[in-house]
């Protein structure tokens, strides 16, 4: 392809992801991740990722992405700002979810950009192949992102960006057209140490190593039976996710509200007591949580999640 036409659709598709709300948008080159190979397949033989047996699925497909789309070329990563105007629990004493719950679960929002996108890089270029991701299929999401210069991969292994810290979504798409590639940014972590410090849970095991295992967001969400005793005391009131490793993150005090009325919370979900809480029926769960992540969790879930920390006082 000519370089001219490779500048004109590089700047067509980055142009039509700020359209669509994405706050910024970097291209990489679709390839082997040979440095990561050896890097996932301690992790897992480790056991970090706990019962996320999913994440020792497709190790190849993560790999590379050209296993994912025939003939894959490019790797477009966006982010898509999710940090609130008004957070749910300020005071000690309140129950807490993670900030990316409030609204619409993000797999829709997203998808539907997205599928938006595939769309016009379609009607603009001609016949190009592609799929979307949004962490649902066997994608290093952050290693992409970073590969295209979008941030670094922090001390508690979250994307990080100068400009607006790290409450924000990662997505891709993998397309067999070839694009003008973006290259990766520096760490800026420097010798801050405070995500490791914070981590009630010690999931931050050395600098840029999580285990997925200890994390209050596993326990939380992921985990399906009971969450062990030697953790009680240890959640600071988290009952969905947890912010902790971000919200101490020097780089988020650069977090700006977000621009997605699909992210707001639903009526009431800022207003619940800890009483409100504890007594929560399913009724409440369903039109609190309608379309909302926390369905992950299931109302039992959510109960179980809630006793385990009112217990652990």
């Amino acid at each position: 392809m000519l370089a001219s036409a490779k500048a004109r659709y590089t700047q067509l598709i980055k142009q039509k992801t700020y359209e669509l709300g994405f706050q910024y948008c970097g291209i990489s080159k679709a390839d082997f991740l040979e440095e990561e190979a050896p890097r996932l397949e301690n992790w897992l033989n480790a056991n970090k990722h706990g019962q996320m047996h999913y994440m020792a699925n497709h190790f190849d497909k993560r790999l590379d992405p050209r296993l994912l789309v025939e003939g894959a070329k490019s790797v477009v990563s966006m982010l898509l700002n999710y940090y609130p105007e008004k957070e749910r629990a300020s005071g000690e004493e309140d129950y807490k979810l993670s900030k990316y719950a409030y609204g619409t679960d993000y797999h829709f929002v997203i998808k539907d950009k997205l599928k938006t996108l595939i769309q016009y890089i379609q009607e603009e270029v001609g016949e190009v192949n592609g799929r979307a991701f949004v962490d649902s299929a066997p994608v290093m999401d952050k290693v992409w992102a970073k590969k295209s210069g979008l941030g670094w991969v922090g001390k508690n292994a979250n994307l990080l960006n100068r400009q607006m810290g790290s409450f924000f979504f990662i997505a891709e798409v993998i397309i067999d057209l070839e694009l003008e590639y973006d290259g990766p940014v520096k760490d800026y972590c420097g010798t801050c140490t405070r995500c490791i410090d914070a981590c009630p849970t010690d999931a931050i095991t050395e600098p840029y190593v999580v285990d997925g295992s200890k994390c209050i967001s596993y326990f939380t969400i992921e985990l399906k039976e009971q969450i062990p005793p030697e953790v009680t005391g240890k959640f600071e009131n988290w009952i969905f996710g947890c912010d902790i490793c971000q919200d101490v993150c020097p780089w988020n005090r650069f977090s700006q509200p977000h621009q997605e009325p699909q992210f707001n919370p639903a009526s009431g979900l800022l207003e619940m007591t800890k009483k409100d809480w504890e007594e929560i029926t399913a009724e409440v769960f369903n039109r609190l949580f309608k379309n909302s992540a926390v369905k992950r969790t299931k109302l039992e879930g959510l109960k179980r999640n809630i006793a385990f920390v009112k217990n652990g006082k």
